[in-house]
């Protein structure tokens, strides 16, 4: 290591992570620099300090898992998990992100720039999601609370079991999932797809070319006994 920079073909993302979560990484006011990640996994997880890590390339699973307060940049694209159990902060991912994206994130903000594969923002808790390209099938599954905008299409069963949280999409969606339904389009959302966007740097897309989805509220209280459709 030389100063703020570590190059994982010398290092282990062990030594990396130690460092990250030393007192001296959390007093770090820099930019912390961390060269040929050649996907390796759990890169800069459970990070809980207002630090600057940058990824120069791809990261694999469970980068940046667990973020507090920390502003993580990955230059390439993220394997399974990208900030999954995210508390605050900012994730931004420049290329692709794989499976569950996002699960369960409390707060926070993930950016990703391309496409995002299945289940992004599955079990959401709090936490937005912005991504400049597609989701999967069944992303937002289960989603509890924050919001999701997407600026591309999304597949199937979009927002299953949804609850709280909001889902915005410019593109195409495949189908719905069970008990989602598209609302229209308010005051209200268009400021805050508008902000998100902003916050994203993306800012060419118009928040009223967007659609709303959100729950349904008739799984609250599901009883089988009750004939229901699930």
């Amino acid at each position: 290591m030389e100063g703020l920079n570590f190059d994982l073909r010398q290092q282990s993302v062990r030594e990396l992570n130690q460092y990250l979560h030393s007192d001296a990484g959390k007093a770090s006011r820099g930019t912390i620099e961390v060269r040929h990640p050649d996907g390796a996994h759990s890169i800069a997880a459970g990070l809980n300090a207002p630090v600057k890590v940058v990824v120069h390339g791809h990261a694999g699973y469970y980068a940046a898992g667990m973020n507090m307060h920390a502003d993580i940049t990955i230059e390439g694209s993220a394997g399974t998990g990208v900030a999954e159990n995210m508390m605050s902060g900012r994730v931004h991912v420049k290329g692709f992100a794989s499976n569950s994206a996002g699960a369960s994130a409390h707060g926070g903000l993930l950016v990703i720039e391309g496409n995002a594969a299945l289940r992004c923002g599955i079990s959401l808790k709090g936490g937005n999601i912005v991504v400049g390209g597609s989701v999967g099938s069944f992303s937002a599954f289960m989603a509890q609370a924050g919001r999701m905008v997407v600026c591309g299409d999304a597949g199937d069963g979009l927002g299953d079991s949804l609850y709280e949280a909001v889902l915005y999409v410019k593109g195409s969606i495949k189908s719905l999932g069970a008990d989602a339904q598209l609302e229209p389009m308010g005051e209200h959302d268009l400021q805050i797809v508008t902000d998100l966007l902003a916050q994203a740097g993306m800012s060419q897309h118009r928040a009223s070319d967007f659609k709303r989805v959100a729950s349904k509220r008739e799984l609250y209280h599901w009883n089988a006994d009750a004939n229901q459709e699930y």
